[in-house]
């Protein structure tokens, strides 16, 4: 690490300008791919991250360079001062983003707006009330479905994130294209991930191939418009003509993106994470409590970041449940 570089900046010459915070390991549902049956155990509230603290952390990020910052849960609105965290990180210069199971988006709308929030993520998996309520074991959907349409109709620009899960929800692809016919959404589908608890196996993957092949079955080649990419894009994105909407494939298993990967996570108890995969964590909150300069800790983690999903370079890594298990759950990394 000779020479002068930004701390923000890997071994890889990735520059990492997106900033992910989990702000709550807690959630309203308890979707099975992304939380283990039996739950977990939740982090008591003196290791997490206070309002006072998530800002000034994200504030070392954002002197170094991050421009955007999107907040995660668990789920985000479940904690008591999100309009505080909010209000505070929309005074950085960044641009800030949410990702909501959307069942209590509703009473944040203003808020939203006030902190300059337009780009709302929303996690749906099934447009079947009955599904719904097996994957996520709550029974929100009519709740879930009637805030994206209000997020929409306030003019937000809402993604809706489908993990789609071979077997049970594949099924619905073209449906959830479909809702781009009306509503100016885009549906991004993402391929099942392995996290601790969440029984992922190779087999239940519907990948970037599937996909398409479902859409054309359906759709005429010469209506499926394939759409530029923006920089850093983590998924490929697709329009039907005439749609309001559009689709697009997150394809981190089969077709990953780890090349052009500008984003760090922040766990809600202050640990720093280079990537979704990897299981290595470093603790940042401990030398922020302690009044310590937490930018070298930030520095040697991104320098040692994985070329490709935390070192699992291989489908045959993947399918190896030591590797993946001492990961975290995915409720607890913040999506």
């Amino acid at each position: 690490m000779e020479g002068k570089r930004n701390i923000l900046t890997d071994s890889y010459g990735r520059e990492h300008r997106y900033l992910r915070i989990s702000l709550t390991d807690r959630c309203n549902l308890r979707c099975t791919y992304c939380m283990p049956e039996e739950g977990i155990q939740l982090t008591p509230k003196s290791h997490i991250m206070t309002y006072d603290e998530i800002y000034g952390i994200a504030k070392t990020f954002v002197d170094h360079g991050v421009t955007k910052i999107r907040l995660t849960g668990g789920e985000p609105l479940v904690r008591k001062d999100a309009r505080i965290i909010m209000e505070k990180l929309s005074t950085l210069p960044v641009e800030l983003a949410i990702t909501t199971n959307a069942v209590l988006a509703d009473r944040f709308i203003d808020v939203f707006k006030a902190c300059s929030i337009r780009n709302i993520n929303v996690s749906l998996d099934s447009l079947d009330p009955v599904k719904f309520g097996k994957i996520t074991r709550r029974d929100f959907f009519d709740k879930v479905y009637s805030n994206i349409r209000l997020l929409a109709e306030n003019e937000f620009n809402v993604k809706i994130n489908v993990v789609l899960i071979k077997g049970f929800n594949d099924n619905e692809i073209v449906d959830f294209v479909n809702l781009g016919k009306e509503l100016p959404v885009n549906v991004r589908f993402i391929e099942f991930m392995p996290f601790d608890g969440n029984r992922w196996k190779l087999d239940k993957l519907v990948s970037l191939e599937d996909i398409l092949l479902n859409v054309s079955n359906v759709f005429p080649q010469q209506d499926i418009v394939r759409m530029e990419d923006a920089k850093n894009d983590t998924s490929k994105n697709y329009k039907i003509k005439g749609y309001n909407g559009s689709f697009a494939v997150i394809s981190s298993v089969s077709n990953p993106f780890c090349g052009t990967c500008n984003r760090l996570r922040l766990t809600a108890n202050g640990r720093m994470k280079n990537c979704l995969f990897s299981a290595g964590e470093t603790d940042l909150l401990t030398s922020y409590r302690e009044g310590k300069d937490i930018s070298p800790i930030i520095e040697n983690m991104v320098w040692e970041k994985a070329k490709v999903r935390g070192g699992m370079n291989t489908l045959e890594k993947l399918k190896e449940p030591k590797l993946h298990s001492q990961n975290r759950t995915m409720v607890a990394i913040g999506g």
